[in-house]
């Protein structure tokens, strides 16, 4: 017998132990008569196993009632164990919810507003896309590479929220067959694209992605994800997601370059994820990309650091000023509170700037 707080299931083998009960009847002398073996009548007698319409017939002859009662009961305890089963998971669903950033997916518009504890359950199902919430988290589903600063339940649901979201908007996006020794070639481009404001490099970093087999996409933050940016495979395609989390050019960057090393040195598509090497190779990788480490010892070397010195040795390697300033502040070479207004911000929430209308 299965019960939920509505419904209770009672397998046809209720009534058969009744009428067996009536008539002195044991199960071994049962299962003799039924012409079944007695484990299988003690599995008919909880509901483990279905009662067929070759079943209904014995019963018939062996208890007198006929098989179209015997199929009725089987077929109303069916339907009482789906819904059983489906309340249950509903429950368990509901805790599922308060894990995930509702109020943030409802803002942006990603799914239904609702305070039906079911409602947001059956949104946030077909939003994911699966039958139960508890398989969002799949590792045979999501094999997410990802930079953020922290982990935990909550920032882990907030990811794969932020994701989901991501693939499904990265369907949209035509983009040519995965060429990852394409992507190599063009990181100097992309690279000096970091000078120039985000109406201009926007469309031109998402082609020359596109070209490569890669979809760019661009999401706002969701407040407890901690999340910079993912990368992970979606059919024949590789995804490339960034928050404007922040909104300045040298947390910008540096995520694209972290997700870029995941894709050129294989991180994505694990089946455990990224391991904490991995994650600081592409850190490495991010770090080297922007600001080659010999041309930083030689500009730290002369030790002056004011407006015009970082301006000008930013123009010289051919970055944004302020990618500089962050990787200063970042080693302990200037202070936090240092040159912050040598820093470029985004506003990406600008009309002027032109990001696919859902991402602004």
């Amino acid at each position: 017998m299965n019960r939920s707080h509505t419904y209770i299931a009672i397998p046809p083998g209720e009534t058969i132990k009744e009428q067996l009960s009536f008539r002195g009847m044991s199960q071994k002398e049962f299962a003799i008569r039924m012409g079944l073996t007695e484990k299988h009548i003690t599995n008919l007698l909880k509901g483990r196993v279905q009662l067929t319409s070759n079943v209904a017939m014995r019963l018939e002859s062996v208890l007198g009632a006929p098989a179209i009662f015997w199929e009725n009961l089987e077929s109303l305890y069916r339907e009482a164990l789906i819904k059983v089963e489906e309340e249950n998971q509903l429950e368990s669903d509901t805790e599922i919810v308060k894990h995930l950033p509702y109020s943030d997916m409802i803002k942006y518009e990603w799914i239904p507003s609702s305070k039906n504890p079911y409602e947001k359950v059956g949104n946030l199902r077909k939003f994911f896309e699966v039958s139960r919430l508890q398989l969002i988290d799949d590792p045979a589903i999501n094999h997410i590479a990802c930079r953020r600063f922290s982990s935990g339940e909550k920032s882990d649901y907030a990811l794969l929220a932020w994701a989901q979201k991501a693939k499904i908007e990265a369907r949209n996006c035509e983009t040519k067959e995965i060429n990852i020794s394409g992507l190599k070639k063009v990181i100097p481009e992309i690279r000096s694209m970091s000078t120039l404001p985000p109406e201009v490099f926007c469309h031109k970093l998402t082609k020359l992605f596109s070209d490569n087999g890669i979809a760019l996409i661009f999401l706002p933050h969701i407040k407890s994800s901690a999340l910079h940016g993912a990368s992970f495979y979606d059919g024949k395609k590789i995804v490339v997601g960034l928050t404007i989390r922040g909104k300045y050019a040298d947390i910008f960057w540096f995520s694209l370059f972290h997700e870029i090393a995941h894709i050129i040195y294989g991180h994505i598509g694990q089946a455990n994820g990224t391991s904490e090497d991995d994650e600081k190779e592409a850190d490495f990788f991010a770090r080297e990309v922007l600001i080659p480490s010999e041309n930083l010892k030689l500009f730290v070397q002369n030790g002056v650091y004011n407006t015009d010195s970082l301006k000008l040795f930013a123009e010289h390697i051919g970055i944004d000023t302020g990618i500089l300033v962050g990787r200063l502040q970042h080693d302990g070479i200037v202070k936090y509170n240092q040159f912050n207004n040598l820093k470029t911000k985004y506003e990406f929430n600008n009309e002027e700037v032109q990001f696919p209308p859902l991402y602004i």
